[in-house]
């Protein structure tokens, strides 16, 4: 009777559980039998391993097998226990060194022809792999840049199981062929979901080819806006009519925020590589994601779901970025209304039959509709086709709690001839913007070091009210429109952190009564006579 045991990880949402996988071959009539909760595609691994075993080389135990992955209720999926698999079976066969692969942990999946395959999730396996005390992990070798990101974790990438047995019994290691150059690769075609990129993107490195702001014509406003909202991570609707360049500030937004942090940068990559759309060749989401799905999305695309374990939605997958919904008043109120627990929270908690769990879902929303559904409401010179009836009925689309969580209102107006067909030679661009927000997010973060808190839209409003508060007498005007009912208290906790960033833009210690009137502004839509810094053109 033999016995041999490894380890490798089952994911659960975006995060990890530590399987030890173990392999009893007893006397009796050859049988090959796997226990443990696996699903469809890990029931399939019996016979990609014994082709991969034979394949490889060696010889697959004519006795009774079985295989057992602990603890055996926590359901189980995918093929990425192959090689776990493979290498405990061997053991148990003594081929090689039980002892060797006690403490290893692996992932891959396996060829027929004994190929080690790349899975999705390989960096959450990993950081769930050091957070239990292993320091030592088998991966294929396409994404062994991805988990050598684990600090204090011993990577080693291999492209067949021949290889991996050569290492573990100290034989000179096989070569294989190489890639052929100006091919595509067809192992990578594991790490991705056909179609799962389309509208999800991460935000494009610097350089040519990345939106700028220069290229929006007008929009004073909008664009003060846009680098509030990134300065302080609040969230924006815009409203105006089509062509006005809605969709165009959305796309310069995420050149507006800061390079991701090590600790914000592993949080993204280990979402985006479970849900298969992290680009081949880039281990590392280093700049902040920008999702914009369709308006026709249901639920479970925006904050997750699917069958059997949810799986990211948009929600997450725009995790430390920007959620872009176009013509939000077109999207499904269920799923509108959804969004307003992880606007609050910062993460998303989606049950199913199969489990509940909890993914990351801190992001920056930006909201754009059309005033009507002709989208000519209000603007002179022209006729617009809908009925004040129907118009309202469009409006309250989204609903009144959902837009109490926004920070910013704006109206787009439509572009004039004169600011499209002239010169822009003062327009401000992303770059220069962005070193504003850069600023005002470290004068932020000193203010807030010691606490759980980054930015001012993180900060709740008893600590604003009590801690941090504004200068003598700046609050008078937003406390007589909570008087009149033109602002919940939500409302005014909500003024108080856009007030904070008006003036860590404008470097001031605490914010004065002009910063709570452009705060004001911002949340009401209503003109408070504060002009717009001259910076902004």
């Amino acid at each position: 009777m033999g016995f041999a045991r490894t380890c490798s990880v089952a994911l659960v949402g975006v995060e990890g559980v530590v399987v030890e996988v173990q392999a009893d071959l007893e006397p009796g009539v050859a049988a090959f039998a796997l226990v443990g909760l696996p699903d469809k595609s890990l029931v399939e691994s019996r016979d990609r391993v014994r082709a991969a075993v034979v394949n490889s080389g060696g010889d697959w135990p004519q006795k009774k097998l079985t295989v057992g992955l602990s603890p055996a209720s926590v359901p189980k999926g995918g093929s990425g226990f192959d090689l776990a698999v493979a290498c405990a079976v061997l053991g148990a066969a003594e081929r090689v060194d039980p002892r060797e692969i006690a403490d290893l942990m692996m992932i891959g999946e396996l060829g027929l022809d004994g190929r080690v395959r790349p899975v999705r999730g390989v960096l959450p396996a990993v950081l769930a792999a050091s957070e239990a005390g292993y320091r030592q992990v088998v991966v294929p070798e396409q994404t062994a840049a991805e988990a050598a990101l684990v600090p204090g974790v011993s990577v080693l990438g291999v492209r067949s199981l021949r290889q991996l047995i050569a290492v573990l019994t100290d034989e000179p290691v096989p070569e294989e062929e190489p890639q052929e150059l100006g091919r595509p690769d067809p192992m990578l075609a594991g790490l991705t979901v056909p179609g799962a990129g389309m509208g999800t993107g991460v935000a494009a490195v610097p350089g040519a080819g990345r939106p700028d702001l220069a290229e929006v014509a007008g929009q004073r406003a909008a664009r003060t806006a846009l680098e509030v909202a990134a300065a302080g991570g609040h969230h924006l609707f815009l409203n105006g009519p089509p062509g006005a360049g809605k969709t165009m500030l959305a796309e310069r937004l995420p050149g507006l925020l800061p390079p991701l942090t090590q600790q914000e940068a592993l949080e993204v990559t280990a979402v985006h590589s479970v849900a298969g759309v992290l680009p081949p060749g880039q281990p590392l989401v280093e700049t902040p994601p920008y999702c914009a799905p369709h308006h026709s999305a249901t639920m479970a695309a925006l904050v997750g779901g699917g069958n059997g374990l949810p799986r990211p939605g948009a929600v997450s997958l725009a995790h430390r970025g920007v959620l872009f919904l176009d013509e939000a008043p077109e999207f499904s109120g269920k799923a509108l209304d959804a969004l307003r627990q992880p606007l609050e929270s910062g993460h998303v908690v989606v049950a199913r039959s199969a489990g509940m769990m909890r993914m990351p879902a801190r992001f920056l929303l930006m909201l754009a509709a059309n005033p009507c559904p002709c989208g000519r409401h209000g603007l002179m010179g022209d006729v617009c086709e809908c009925s004040p009836a129907t118009v309202r009925r469009y409006q309250a689309r989204l609903s009144g709690p959902l837009l109490d969580r926004v920070d910013l209102r704006v109206r787009v107006e439509a572009v004039s001839r004169t600011e499209l067909t002239g010169a822009r030679a003062g327009a401000e661009s992303s770059a220069s913007v962005a070193a504003r927000v850069q600023e005002a997010r470290e004068r932020s973060a000193a203010r807030l070091h010691g606490t759980p808190w980054r930015l001012n839209s993180e900060v709740p409003g008893h600590e604003l009210r009590t801690r941090w508060q504004p200068s003598p007498g700046a609050l008078r005007e937003a406390e007589r429109d909570m008087e009149r009912g033109l602002l919940t208290a939500r409302g005014l906790d909500r003024v108080l952190r856009v007030a904070w960033t008006v003036a860590d833009l404008a470097g001031h210690d605490r914010p004065l009564a002009p910063d709570i009137a452009q705060a004001l502004q911002l949340r009401t839509g209503i003109s408070r006579g504060v002009p717009v810094p001259a910076g902004e053109c």
